[in-house]
This record gives C-alpha cells, sequence and structure tokens, in this order.
C-alpha cells in the first residue's frame, strides 16, 4: 500500500469516531461485542451465523410463551443462508474490525455511499482523471440524465461547492466533503 493510500485509510479511521458522540460509540461498541461470538476481535461469518441463531432462540422463545399453551412446540433457529452470510461479510471492504464495524454503520446511518463509489461515478464524467469537470457540463448532465436535479438543487450543489476561476468544480473534494462532512486541509 502506498503511503498516500495509507495516510487516507488512517484519516477515514480516526474520522469515523468524530461522526459520534461517545455514549454512541459505547453502543456501537456494546453490539460488536455481542456479535464478536469468539471474541477474537473480529466479526466473520462464523460469528454472524452464531448471532443469527442466537436470536432465533430468543425469538423462538419469545413467541412461544406468547403463545397459547395448546399450540404445538416446535424447536427451531432463525435460518440464514451462507451465501447471505457472505454476503454480508463481503460488504466490508475486510476484516471487520471494531472501526470498520463503526465506520460501516456510519456510512449506512449518514445515508451516503462510500467515498470511492461517489468518485467512481464523477470520473465516468472525467476521462482524463484530473479531478475537475466542467461545471456547465455536469449541470447539464444532472439536469437532463437519470434521477434530474432542479434548478434549485444546482445552485444548493454550487453555492456549496463553487466552480474555481476556469469554471471547473472540484468533485474529488466535493465526494470528500460529502462522505467525511468536512473539507481537506
Amino acid at each position: 500500500m502506498s503511503p498516500k493510500k495509507a495516510k487516507k485509510k488512517i484519516e477515514g479511521g480516526s474520522n469515523v469516531f468524530s461522526m459520534f458522540e461517545q455514549t454512541q460509540i459505547q453502543e456501537f461498541k456494546e453490539a460488536f461485542t455481542i456479535m464478536d461470538q469468539n471474541r477474537d476481535g473480529f466479526i466473520d461469518k462464523a460469528d454472524l451465523r452464531d448471532t443469527f441463531a442466537a436470536l432465533g432462540k430468543l425469538t423462538i422463545q419469545y413467541l412461544r410463551d406468547m403463545l397459547s399453551p395448546f399450540q404445538a412446540q416446535k424447536k427451531g433457529r432463525l435460518n440464514v443462508k451462507n451465501e447471505e452470510l457472505e454476503d454480508m461479510v463481503k460488504e466490508a471492504p475486510g476484516p471487520i474490525n471494531f472501526t470498520v464495524f463503526l465506520t460501516m454503520f456510519g456510512e449506512k446511518l449518514k445515508g451516503t455511499d462510500p467515498e470511492e463509489t461517489i468518485l467512481n461515478a464523477f470520473k465516468i464524467f472525467d476521462p482524463e482523471g484530473k479531478g475537475r469537470i466542467k461545471a456547465d457540463y455536469i449541470k447539464e448532465m444532472l439536469m437532463t440524465q437519470a434521477d434530474r436535479f432542479s434548478q434549485e438543487e444546482i445552485n444548493q450543489m454550487f453555492a456549496a461547492f463553487p466552480p474555481d476561476v476556469s469554471g471547473n468544480l472540484d468533485y474529488k473534494n466535493l465526494c470528500y466533503v460529502i462522505t467525511h462532512g468536512e473539507e481537506k486541509d
């Protein structure tokens, strides 16, 4: 890994803790600890399977308690397919330690895609890979393609991220602010 990429990961890793209050971080830590069934500091497929099994047992027991005593007593587990567990683990960029776990929840709660996904969307309009797109061009694309932006939405975007003196939008900075909530230094 290049030093530049390593620095970016460190910045992203430490920034996730600033997204939450201390009490929220503690609650996430408790949830992580519950899910880390084998207590190795990482959540893997086996941990997820065990967590779902425990949840299933709790759910079944709760339902049994609520149902009439005349209902048949069935033993059961919450059945999760192996492929579903694999898909869950694949959502993470690597092994799921607490920082990755917190980052994943942060991204889900913020309702944004990961920075790389947003960057890749902008790169379609930047074949030379300069990190900038002509503001007029991106405005036209956003107002005429797919989920079209209104003029008001365009105005809001350019008010928050004005084009430079050459009329270019620095989409790399825009993506950083969208995903991290602050401008790069």
